[in-house]
């Protein structure tokens, strides 16, 4: 793969091309990781691929259709092949109810690295890194604990390219740590986790302290019954929620009375108050630290994205301004069959109230609760009513119980019944904005900064054996 460069098989795949418009995507992928079980290393290694995509557009008399067709490790001599399917699966098509003009060069500025060779990661990602592990190792066998875990680092090179001139690219880097601490005979664990772009900020030591923190608290057992609670949600079980929110707001679905913001009668509920607080969810491709692809890149058409949208700049996007939904994810298609805004999905998010300088941290938080519950995360969340966002889902890896300011304790897990735009509304407090990692959806979405957040009469429904 290394001897023909992505963006050369771009070009080899247009130049090939004998449909009306055509689009081709390179993707090319490094992969760096580490495992580790009981305080020792277990496995590491590196990955390489690629992914090819070719999309074919053909007019008729009726309409436009499309064909997209991927394929992994692409070498030069099967790229004609590839086209040909494409170009074949686009005639074999209906027209496309999607169809709009391809993106053009007018609408788009050009990327001046196309032709760069990918960006890469390797195992030295972990320079920092795995020494300081190394001695996390040794300090957990000194309290007597057991270290479980892996940290990945990826690298994504996109190049686009299309019939209409468009030449684009772009890097994404992409990393995560997990981190469980158990005690000895494996009764109580403890999970921290971060996000990262180059591992450069994740601190082993803090994550580790905070994990033998809370298996401290879970020294002491206090059995709890469902039901309402107090409960502090900390910034990973926020992002769970609200990355849930994000995949399920669509415009064409709400405008066709699907979802939980459709309204009554017809329409959208955009304008409406969903949060008693002035929070705001958005989206930026700018966002420090968060940085994701700046343009649309399609693989293929889907309810709220659209092949023929690829090239298409993405800009900072207020789903939720202030408390009031502001803006639902659509496609140029979506949205004009909706009467909305072509606002297509951006790869990160961000939850935050005003006043951030002087919002409160966790600990600030716990230390003025009076009674209630403290979560680590939320786990194997599934959907139960999509009319008013209804999910359902397990506590994980502790929930502790908080009185008169402190730690008192670990309860038993619970099965949760929420729906997080119900929550939004019953939010009390709001700390402090930081970079976390969603534990539920950590293999899809990790770019996210959210906030914990105390919420009043969480619905812990039952009480479950999950441990």
């Amino acid at each position: 793969m290394a001897a023909t460069q992505p963006h050369e098989l771009v070009e080899l795949a247009l130049g090939l091309s004998r449909a009306d418009g055509c689009v081709v995507i390179a993707d090319e992928e490094s992969t760096a990781n580490l495992r580790w079980a009981g305080n020792a290393l277990t496995t590491n290694g590196v990955t390489r691929g690629r992914r090819l995509t070719v999309i074919a557009t053909v007019d008729g008399a009726e309409g436009t259709a499309s064909g997209a067709v991927s394929r992994e490790a692409v070498v030069p001599e099967e790229v004609a092949a590839l086209v040909l399917a494409a170009e074949e699966a686009a005639r074999a098509a209906g027209p496309a109810e999607d169809a709009r003009p391809l993106v053009t060069t007018a609408e788009q500025t050009q990327s001046p690295d196309f032709t760069a060779p990918p960006a890469e990661t390797s195992i030295e990602v972990f320079a920092r890194f795995a020494p300081a592990l190394g001695r996390a190792f040794a300090d957990a066998v000194g309290r007597g604990e057991l270290l479980y875990g892996f940290a990945r680092h990826e690298m994504v090179t996109s190049y686009l390219g299309t019939s209409t001139g468009l030449r684009l690219r772009h890097d994404q880097p992409t990393g995560m740590v997990e981190l469980n601490a158990k005690t000895a005979d494996l009764s109580d664990s403890a999970w921290v986790g971060a996000a990262t772009r180059d591992f450069a900020d994740v601190d082993v030591t803090a994550l580790h302290a905070e994990a033998t923190r809370r298996l401290g608290w879970g020294a002491r057992r206090i059995d709890l019954p469902a039901g309402r609670y107090e409960t502090l949600l900390p910034p990973s079980a926020v992002a769970d929620l609200m990355v849930h929110l994000y995949w399920s707001s669509g415009g064409r679905d709400a405008v066709e009375g699907r979802t939980v913001f459709s309204r009554p009668g017809g329409g959208t509920r955009i304008g409406d108050k969903l949060a008693a607080l002035p929070l705001t969810l958005r989206s930026d491709p700018a966002e420090p630290g968060l940085e994701c692809p700046p343009f649309v890149l399609a693989h293929a058409s889907e309810d709220e994205s659209s092949v023929f949208d690829n090239g298409l700049p993405l800009t900072a996007t207020d789903w939720i301004r202030d408390g009031e939904l502001a803006s639902l994810v659509t496609s140029r298609h979506s949205a004009a069959l909706g009467g909305l805004p072509a606002r297509p999905a951006v790869d990160n998010l961000v939850l935050a109230a005003a006043g951030q300088e002087s919002a409160p941290t966790l600990e600030e938080m716990i230390a003025r609760t009076e009674r209630g519950l403290l979560l680590t995360c939320l786990w194997y969340i599934r959907e139960v009513d999509p009319a008013t966002l209804l999910l359902t889902g397990l506590t994980r890896d502790g929930v502790y119980l908080v009185e008169n300011g402190e730690v008192v304790g670990a309860v038993n897990n619970f099965r949760f019944n929420e729906s997080p735009v119900d929550l939004l509304g019953r939010i009390t407090e709001v700390g402090r904005t930081e970079r976390c990692l969603p534990r539920e959806w950590s293999d899809w979405f990790t770019r996210t900064a959210m906030p914990p957040v105390r919420v009043t009469g969480f619905n812990m429904s039952s009480v479950s054996q999950a441990s």
